[in-house]
Formats: structure tokens, sequence, C-alpha cells
């Protein structure tokens, strides 16, 4: 694709203007990202703020800065240099605050890795990144120590929840870590432009990439997106259903609440529709940040309102894949509080076009973020029309430096201050962005573009879906038509009935020629571990299919 040139002002295609900042903020040269999520919150007199709740546990502002210091110290004092790598392998907990910000604080660089992972992902992300020191879960270590000798970087691990110890393994306690460390801590001498942390991309295919992200990027995300668009606030408690080691997760549970004196729910464990209800029900937080897939799975509990108490909730969130219409409706129908969609990703750090509230169209993803720009491109890179669907490039001062030892990735994604999304989209008349699909799920159907997202929100419409994934498959004719992958509620039966009554659907709902020749049922889609839905390993299976018959 060639480099889009910024379009004229004076053109009749889609425009966005220049990026603005909505607060203001501008960090110094001189910045280290601890100013912002730690020191001001002291000097603002939140000491005493409840910054984190974990389990039963409530950590206060002052508690999380002295453990943030400790931590810094304690890495100091193990010879972590600035500039290193130190990896994070561990659940949500104040722990995994403590490691992230203590090792930033002194310009060390945190890589918070997926605690979900296979043994040889671990492997890989060590490797790649060379971290000097993992600060890690003792049971999850447990899956690492027998590769031991395969790290030749890594020099010291650290366990978190387990005694540690000072065998030939070399590791050793995270209390003892915090005790080396001191409750005073001068933050290391870094700019705005340092490295600060990394974030591993959840990646489609193969190995994931290493977004190198700066020491003012949170702060950009949280003056531009949690203040403007969530309008967060000190009385706010924050529950996210993505974990801290997503980029999505991370502005949810940490670094959104702690940039206004607001609190977080940090829960360990595995997110189900039944858990959420109910750490919404005992916990009482008013910002709720899900997924298509889980509010989806929380709609098709009957049983909600005797069992679960969501009044304190003044907003939810949701990303990772486009929220159909449905959901919004049925969501704010049944709770009276609205969901904000929107997308972003690993490379930008967090969203970057959302809805607002009282501004929703419900099924679009709303408009760009204030101090964002969108601009969507033929594949000359060219703007296209308003309304024509092209590719979408987004540019923001929250953007990655460059991939990780991926010099060509970096090339042909970073297009000067435009990041290419790998999404198709169009934007409509009033200025609302309405999402088509990945790049390559997009499928030409009678010679005419079908968005897949479009014909599983139609499908997701009828009452006895729960999730449905639609990808290309060629008919007998070599050509190309939507096949449907359907998982249905519980209680209702698959059969010829209803993939004719899904079919009929979708005729009456879409155009008629986007409707699934085929239907499957399944018991469930393929996803990544951030909620979307692999379609690349649907079209894999049937593929795979039509070898084994030899068609």
């Amino acid at each position: 694709m060639m480099q889009p040139q910024p379009p004229s002002t004076t053109s009749t295609t889609s425009t966005i203007p220049a990026a603005q900042p909505a607060s203001g903020f501008t960090p110094p040269d001189a910045y280290n990202v601890t100013a912002t999520f730690l020191d001001r919150s002291l000097a603002a007199g939140w000491g005493e703020r409840t910054a984190i709740y974990f389990n039963s546990e409530q950590w206060t502002y002052a508690q999380l800065a002295e453990e943030i210091n400790r931590v810094g110290g304690g890495l100091r004092a193990l010879g972590v240099t600035m500039e290193e790598r130190v990896a994070v392998l561990l659940y949500d907990s104040p722990q995994f605050a403590g490691v992230f910000f203590g090792a930033m604080k002194i310009g060390v660089v945190a890589v918070p890795i997926n605690t979900q992972l296979r043994p040889q992902d671990y492997l890989y992300m060590l490797n790649d990144s060379r971290a000097s020191a993992l600060v890690v879960e003792a049971d999850l270590w447990a899956l690492l120590a027998p590769m031991r000798e395969q790290f030749p970087f890594l020099r010291q691990v650290i366990l978190v929840r387990g005694d540690g110890g000072s065998d030939v393994t070399g590791t050793m306690s995270y209390d003892a870590l915090v005790a080396a460390g001191s409750s005073t801590l001068v933050a290391a001498p870094t700019t705005r432009d340092d490295a600060a942390f990394w974030l591993y991309s959840s990646g489609s295919t193969g190995f994931p990439k290493g977004c190198v992200h700066l020491q003012h990027d949170m702060a950009f995300c949280c003056e531009h997106y949690a203040r403007p668009v969530l309008g967060i606030r000190p009385d706010d408690i924050t529950f996210s259903a993505a974990k801290l080691y997503f980029a999505y997760g991370l502005g949810n549970g940490l670094y959104f609440p702690m940039g206004v004196g607001a609190s977080a729910i940090h829960y360990p464990g595995r997110m189900t529709a039944e858990v959420a209800f109910r750490v919404i029900s005992d916990q009482r937080p008013t910002i709720f940040f899900g997924s298509p897939t889980l509010f989806a799975a929380m709609l098709a509990m009957s049983d909600t309102a005797s069992r679960f108490d969501t009044s304190s909730l003044r907003l939810c969130v949701s990303a990772g894949e486009s929220l159909p219409a449905d959901i919004f409706n049925r969501w704010r129908d049944r709770f009276g509080v609205e969901i904000l969609d929107g997308i972003g990703s690993t490379e930008m750090l967090h969203i970057f076009i959302s809805n607002r509230a009282g501004e929703v169209k419900p099924g679009s993803t709303g408009k760009p973020v204030p101090g964002y720009s969108a601009l969507i491109v033929d594949e000359q890179g060219q703007p296209v029309p308003q309304g024509e669907i092209g590719n979408l490039l987004v540019a923001g001062d929250s953007a990655c430096a460059f991939y990780w030892n991926k010099h060509q990735r970096s090339r042909t994604t970073f297009l000067g201050p435009w990041t290419q999304t790998g999404d198709k989209y169009y934007q409509d008349q009033d200025g609302y962005y309405w999402y088509c699909g990945r790049s390559d799920d997009m499928l030409k159907v009678s010679g005419q573009w079908v968005s897949p997202a479009e014909v599983e929100a139609a499908l997701i419409a009828h009452p006895a879906v729960l999730q449905a994934a639609v990808v290309g498959y060629e008919d007998g004719e070599g050509l190309t038509k939507p096949y449907a992958f359907i998982v249905l509620k519980q209680g209702e039966q698959p059969g010829d009935a209803m993939e004719a009554a899904l079919k009929q659907h979708v005729k009456t709902t879409l155009l008629p020629h986007k409707y699934p020749r085929w239907v499957e049922f399944v018991a469930e889609l393929p996803m990544t571990a951030t909620g979307k839905i692999q379609r690349y390993r649907l079209r894999e299976i049937l593929a795979e299919r039509r070898q084994t018959a030899g068609g």
C-alpha cells in the first residue's frame, strides 16, 4: 500500500480533522510515567483512597506507592538496569501493579505476558524480549522450570505467591524482592519518548509481535479517552473482564483509575458470565469493561434479576469485536445501562474510535476519540468516498514506536503518523464508523462485497443464536458464498428446520445475496485470549475437509 496523503479540506471524500488534544496534557521532555500515576496521586492527597480491591484486600494509594518503590528498589539491588526488560507473568493483582510500575520507575522496560499460553509461547517471548528477570506466579513457573536452560538471557526468577529459593534454578521470593527495596525511590531520568513497556499482540497467526510503547503513551490514553469519553471520576470503581496483560485490560484495570484517583477491582481467576455477575453484585463497580462474547453470554442467563444486583453500574464498555446492535439493545433494555462499543489495538494501546454515552448508534463503532484521526483508504492508499468500504488507518500519539526486532513488518504497518489497523470500515453521513471485518475476512459474493460482521450481527439477532461466525466458502462452481458456524442458546435444537429459519431470517434482514448458503451448528467457536473469533481457523477446517473429500 502507498503511504496515504492527508486529504484536502475541500475534498468530497471522507476526511477527519487533525488530532487535537482534548485536555492540553503534554508531558515534558524529562518525564517518568510514575509521575502521572503515582507521584501525582500522593501529591493530590489520595494516599488513603482505595486503589485496588483484590479478593478480601483493599490496597490504598499509599500502600501501592510503597509497593512500587520497594519493587523498583529490589530490582535495582538485583542489578537490573535501565532499558533491560523484566517479564511480568502475573495474575491481576496489586503485585502486578507493583512490578509493572516499579520497573518503569527505574527505567526498566516492563513486559506483561499472557498467563494462559503454552510453554513454547513463553519460550519465544522470553527469548525474543531478552528479559533479564522474570516475575512469575509460582504455579506458572512450574510449567517453565523444565525449560530453564533454554532461557539464555534470563538471570533472575522471582516467584509470587510461592517461597522461591537460592537453589540452582536461581529463584527468589517476591517478598524477598520487596524487602530488598526501600519505601522511597528516586525515579530514573527517563524522557517522554523512552521505552516504558512492551505488549505482545495477540496475533491471529504465528508468533505475536512485541509492541514497544513509550513513557507518555498511557497518560495520552487516560487524558484523551478515559476522561472525555468515559467521564471517569474519583468515585468510580472499574472492573475489567480483560486481564491486565492485555492492552484493553491494562487501561481498564490499572492506569485509567490510577490516573484520576479512582479504584479498580482485580479478579485473578478465569472470567465467565457467572463470575462477572457475581463480582458486579458483590463489589459494586460503576464501570464494567467486557467483550461482545461475554455480554452475549451474560444476556443468555435468564435468572440474573433474582440472583444479582447490577444497580451500581453507570456505564459498560465493549471492545475486541464489533458489538451487534441486538446485544446493545437487549443489554440496555434489561439493565438500563448503555454499552459503549469501541475499537482499539495493542499497537495503539487502547480505544481510538468509540461511541459516547447518550449518543450511541447501535451497531456502529462510534466516532474518533479526541486526539486521534481516522482515515479510510483504498488499496492505493487514497481516501474513499463517504459510505464506501476501505482500509482503516488511525493516527494518535499513543501508537507504539515499532515492533521489536521486526523491521519490515514495522515499515508496512506504521506509515508516518498513520497506523494500518487491518480492519475494513466505512463512515456514514453522520460521521459514525461501521466495522465490516478484518481485511482478510471480507467476502466478494455475486460481485459485491459482503461483511462477515454484518451477516453475523443479523444471525445473532435471531432469538435462538448465542454466537455466530461467517467465513467464505466456494460452492461447486468455484464461487465464494457465506458459510455460517452457529452456537445456539441452551435449550435450542439444531437441525434442518433451524437452518432454514436462520437462512430466511438473514434473507429478510439483509439483502438476499448475503444469506449463508451453509449453516453448521457447533458447540463453541475458536477464540483468541482477547475474545476475538479466529475465523482463519474456521477457514482451515473447511479447507481440510475439502482436501480430505478430494474436492
